[in-house]
């Protein structure tokens, strides 16, 4: 069976959603209400709800998945949502902020992404570069400054290790790449999308700062993050998403050999 049969198979089987159900333009989420807020907001069905993730499309082509969480299920949906060949996609996804400066709530645009999660090493070398696609993040900047709204920039740690915060060997080792932020998805999402050649971006939400003690995320300090912030975050990537869609400008400006 050809690549493109099995992927095509797939989509739908994974998401509950035909491939010419989604939009050209994706959200990428590991947050179940993510898309039943983005349902509500826009009167449109939610599928795949017995399905491993769930999707929705608005009437303006924009669609928006819970693909769950880690590495491995981020290499799977960006492999997938090839069936569909998107213009671009983005990812709203949450990190822990390594830097002192962060504060959770701030948002952080990642200019590149460390692959410490392995997963990405089934796709190029180690020593392929994790990049988004610079257009999208601008489109995605400027929508931030638009809403007055604290973000930072700089490169994001990715692991596939979820608890990790009390291992002094590893705090030292990421705390030497002095890395802006921890999670688990961003740099696959940056190289499955190379791979397929998808345009691709993150919009990261500090959601705990764990280089401290007391800011080890717990379930009611993020039941609160999710309660501040989660719809500025959402909002914010589809109101840039949109934006790309009506000024109908191109994301993707390069041609692979």
């Amino acid at each position: 069976m050809r690549y493109s049969t099995i992927v095509k198979n797939w989509l739908p089987r994974y998401t509950g959603m035909p491939v010419d159900g989604f939009g050209d333009y994706i959200l990428l989420t590991n947050f179940h209400y993510y898309v039943e807020q983005f349902a509500r907001q826009f009167q449109c069905d939610i599928q795949g709800e017995t399905r491993p993730m769930q999707a929705a499309t608005n009437s303006a082509g924009l669609s928006i998945i819970n693909f769950g969480i880690g590495s491995p299920n981020a290499a799977t949906i960006m492999d997938l949502i090839s069936a569909r060949n998107p213009k671009g996609v983005l990812f709203l996804g949450k990190c822990g902020g390594l830097k002192r400066s962060s504060e959770i709530g701030h948002f952080i645009l990642p200019v590149a992404a460390i692959r410490g999660e392995g997963t990405s090493n089934d796709y190029f070398p180690p020593e392929v570069p994790a990049l988004p696609s610079f257009k999208l993040h601008k489109f995605v900047s400027e929508k931030i400054i638009e809403h007055d709204h604290e973000y930072r920039t700089g490169v994001v740690y990715t692991t596939n290790r979820r608890v990790w915060e009390h291992d002094k060997e590893f705090l030292k080792r990421i705390h030497n790449l002095r890395c802006m932020a921890i999670d688990m998805e961003t740099a696959t999402i940056f190289i499955v999308g190379h791979k397929n050649q998808i345009a691709r971006g993150a919009l990261l939400l500090v959601s705990d700062v764990p280089i401290t003690p007391e800011g080890i995320k717990t379930e009611e300090s993020d039941m609160n993050v999710t309660e501040g912030w989660s719809y500025q975050h959402l909002q914010l990537g589809i109101e840039a998403m949109t934006d790309i869609v009506l000024k109908g400008e191109k994301i993707k400006h390069f041609k692979y050999e």
